[in-house]
């Protein structure tokens, strides 16, 4: 898959079959729509563009109040496109003055202009452009002027999926991480940095690795205690038990904090750079009126977190 930051260092792409969106989370509706790319592609001699947006548009038009976080960082969208077999990914630079564009420049300019386009693939309620002007009548309109093909995905074909990146956000946020990973066609991932804790975990038989996140923007799961697995600088896959929040029942902190208990594990991985994979939500945080009732749930969560990834 090649990457373009804009327009400026586009190569010809032969005969391009495009689609535009954010795409946060490649979830299965996006993943529908790379697939039915490369079948169009593929029908036309041509190949799979994906024109999308960095950063979201909702962190440039409402910037002091558009409370979102994403699904996934840059590195693991990249990622994920590549492996649908998408053939180009062009990043726009989304700021004040490409939200000022009309439809007509974008169509026109961007379009067919610079990419040539063959082929449009829109949802039915795609809008587009200055004051959202444009809509799927305004392209097929466009696309008989000036000799590209539009395609729509139907309604039917989008409400049959009933997902979206919003749905996917929301069932994070509450913990429920079987509803977001079906959504997804994969597990959750979170990609950080083994740091320095406070030790306390080796105090009362849990040792952890503190996670510092890589990106700022991510969107973190809702608190609670969740089975993991995790891959190591090295490849290797460990498993373990995951804290997201503020640890009441020991020191109560203001912020959240992430911190995975791998089992079977005791090696010193300071400074590494992981990935965590998230499969099962165990239970919501919670404080309890003594470290030994701590301990006692901990050892009670290690049986249903060993028995739920099938580690013996």
């Amino acid at each position: 898959m090649k990457v373009y930051s804009g327009f400026e260092a586009l190569n010809d792409i032969k005969n391009p079959v495009l689609t535009i969106g954010t795409f946060d989370g490649v979830h299965v509706g996006h993943q529908k729509i790379i697939e039915k790319l490369n079948q169009i592609a593929t029908q036309v001699d041509g190949e799979s563009v994906l024109f999308t947006f960095f950063p979201h548009p909702r962190m440039i038009i409402n910037p002091l109040n558009h409370g979102i976080k994403l699904i996934q960082s840059q590195a693991e969208k990249l990622e994920k496109l590549e492996k649908l077999g998408l053939k180009h990914l062009i990043i726009v630079p989304f700021t004040k003055e490409f939200s000022e564009i009309t439809a007509y420049d974008f169509v026109v300019e961007l379009l067919v202009k610079k990419l040539k386009i063959n082929t449009l693939i829109v949802g039915y309620d795609h809008q587009f452009g200055k004051n959202r002007e444009g809509d799927l009548t305004y392209l097929v309109d466009k696309g008989k002027v000036f000799d590209f093909n539009v395609i729509e995905i139907p309604a039917q074909e989008i409400n049959d999926v009933n997902v979206s990146s919003s749905k996917i956000r929301h069932a994070l946020e509450d913990g429920n991480i079987s509803v977001a990973n079906h959504y997804l066609n994969e597990s959750f991932q979170l990609w950080g940095k083994v740091i320095h804790g406070n030790k306390l975990g080796r105090t009362i038989g849990f040792p952890t690795a503190n996670i510092e996140i890589n990106d700022p923007l991510k969107l973190i799961p809702g608190n609670g205690v969740y089975g993991v697995s995790l891959r190591l600088e090295d490849k290797r896959m460990v498993y373990g038990m995951m804290n997201i929040g503020i640890r009441p029942t020991i020191d109560d902190m203001k912020s959240v904090h992430i911190e995975i208990h791998i089992f079977d594990f005791n090696e010193e991985i300071y400074g590494q750079n992981i990935r965590i994979f998230i499969h099962h939500f165990i239970r919501k945080e919670q404080k309890f009126e003594s470290i030994d009732v701590l301990k006692n749930q901990l050892k009670e969560d290690e049986k249903i977190t060993r028995t739920t990834l099938l580690v013996s």
